[in-house]
């Protein structure tokens, strides 16, 4: 039996949550009777039990074990070798590596009412096992919706200059907005990078001239190179 997940590493603190939430409650009699019974029908099938109450995960995985719909005393197992229970363990494997997905291009309208098209990418790993299956249906979707939101949210208070030329600032601030509210999930937000930002040629084509007679040269050069 491999230990059990201690809790979140050294970089980022753990998800808030009162230190008694996970802990394996009474199973009760019933509960008593079908544990009994489980244990039972393995020791009568030895032979062939073991090849159903070992579970291997590798080594950037952990698994989440429901035993009668409650987490299992100890919290997640691996990697590693463990045992369950046939009928009344569940497993969850969760998959603890360095994802990323890719942000839809979003359209916003910025502080001065200007139309751009915003992509960006999001790198996200699970910190705490118990968290993401306990606390979020499915924590690849939500963060990636959140995302969406923030990324909309953060640039709608910008003009149209600062998105083009506070690229890093933003990609920070967006990086510890998604970290705080993805907390709960026991998930950690790396790194979020903004890729492209878009206008529209025909509004590219009005602005450059105007920009050239207002003397905004810098803003100028970045509607250059961004098209």
């Amino acid at each position: 039996m491999v230990d059990a997940e201690k809790g979140a590493g050294p970089s980022h603190s753990a998800p808030k949550q009162s230190p008694n939430q996970y802990e394996e409650h009474d199973p009760g009699f019933c509960g008593l009777i079908l544990i009994g019974i489980s244990i039972l029908i393995c020791i009568c099938f030895f032979p062939l039990a073991p090849f159903f109450i070992i579970k291997v995960v590798a080594q950037y995985e952990k698994a989440v074990i429901l035993r009668l719909g409650c987490i299992r005393k100890g919290g997640a197992a691996g990697p590693g070798l463990f045992f369950f229970l046939p009928c009344v363990d569940e497993i969850h494997v969760v998959d603890m590596r360095t994802v990323s997905f890719d942000v839809p291009p979003q359209e916003i309208l910025t502080k001065d009412s200007v139309t751009v098209t915003v992509d960006a990418v999001v790198y996200f790993r699970i910190q705490d096992a118990v968290s993401s299956v306990c606390n979020v249906d499915n924590v690849k979707t939500a963060t990636r919706l959140l995302a969406q939101t923030t990324l909309r949210n953060m640039l709608g208070t910008k003009s149209l200059s600062e998105i083009l030329s506070e690229r890093e600032e933003i990609s920070n601030s967006m990086q510890k907005t998604l970290d705080c509210g993805t907390d709960p999930w026991g998930v950690l937000v790396e790194r979020v990078e903004v890729k492209d930002v878009r206008l529209p040629q025909n509004l590219q084509r009005a602005m450059l001239p105007k920009l050239k007679l207002t003397g905004m040269p810098r803003l100028r050069l970045l509607l250059l190179k961004e098209s």
